[in-house]
């Protein structure tokens, strides 16, 4: 018997139950995705047609100035592993990180599914170096910018998963020194972005879903959908009664930190940025502020600029 059974999809229930996804781990999964798009379970089964749909989407994921800490992100996520579900529901055709193929064979493999007449998806991590033609940063002999200058444009959708695509990132901090730039603002393209350092996975996903299922995705004026960035931090923090009462934690070692006093003075940025950390954990399991670390406002353009000194209060 498959695990997958109802769900209707030829193929996909395969692949996943060879990775070791049963369908009651891929339904889990599926209500987590539904519960970060605001919806109830109901629409779980939803999400689960949109991730087994029978033609795969080809996904071009290029890499540009950043730490890969977003492609970690996405890996690591458990409960199930997100790696096999994704690799197994989208056909990630190029993505240096975990591609077998290496040197003329992985741009072979670039070349294909840029020109392939059924289109593609393309996720970009890291910042755009732009400065002097974008000498600053190269992959295989060629610069990051004349890469996705000819990749991205052409793309179906462009989705930037981490602040660094969306909007250059500590590689665009002061002096930014090789001009680095976030997609839209290096290309002039329209992208979807999943801002944080790293965002959460889930975003991620849901906004893949909501694009597979042909959704309409409504951005902020930072290019975010609102379903995962239309709240502050603050807005949703178990903290947020002390912060109503005036108790603040003076140091991270005080009594008052410990017994979760709010971490405004210690400079949590919560009520500056937006994005849905209280409420989808990383993992389902925890974020900063649970863990006893002021948000650093990672989802917001500019951050390392604009919200530091970031054990300040603002």
């Amino acid at each position: 018997m498959k695990f997958f059974v109802g769900l209707g999809k030829e193929g996909a229930e395969e692949r996943l139950e060879q990775s070791g996804v049963s369908r009651r781990d891929f339904m889990k999964f599926c209500a987590a995705v539904s519960a970060a798009l605001g919806m109830g379970p109901a629409f779980a089964p939803k999400v689960a047609e949109a991730l087994t749909a029978k033609r795969r989407p080809s996904v071009v994921w290029l890499h540009n100035a950043e730490c890969t800490g977003c492609t970690e992100s996405v890996l690591r996520t458990v409960n199930p592993y997100i790696g096999p579900l994704i690799l197994d529901t989208i056909s990630l055709d190029y993505q240096e990180t975990i591609m077998a193929a290496a040197g003329e064979a992985a741009e072979e493999a670039l070349h294909a599914a840029v020109n392939s007449p059924e289109g593609y998806i393309c996720v970009v991590e890291g910042a755009i170096p732009t400065k002097d033609d974008g000498v600053y940063g190269k992959v295989a002999g060629r610069t990051m910018l004349d890469i996705c200058q000819e990749v991205v444009p052409k793309a179906k959708a462009t989705i930037c998963i981490g602040n660094c695509a969306c909007f250059g990132g500590v590689q665009a901090a002061k002096p930014n020194p090789t001009g680095a730039k976030g997609v839209k603002d290096a290309l002039g393209v329209e992208t979807i972005n999943i801002a944080g350092c790293p965002p959460n996975p889930f975003n991620f996903v849901g906004a893949v879903v909501m694009y597979l299922q042909g959704k309409k995705i409504e951005l902020d004026e930072n290019n975010r959908p609102v379903a995962f960035y239309g709240e502050t931090v603050h807005d949703h923090c178990p903290r947020l009664k002390y912060f109503e009462q005036d108790l603040y934690a003076p140091s991270f070692d005080s009594e008052e930190a410990r017994k979760g006093y709010c971490l405004y003075e210690l400079g949590c940025k919560g009520p500056y940025t937006y994005n849905n950390c209280p409420t989808v954990k990383f993992n389902q399991t925890n974020w900063p502020v649970d863990a006893g670390h002021p948000c650093l406002g990672c989802s917001e353009p500019g951050f390392w600029d604009e919200m530091s000194p970031f054990y300040e209060q603002s």
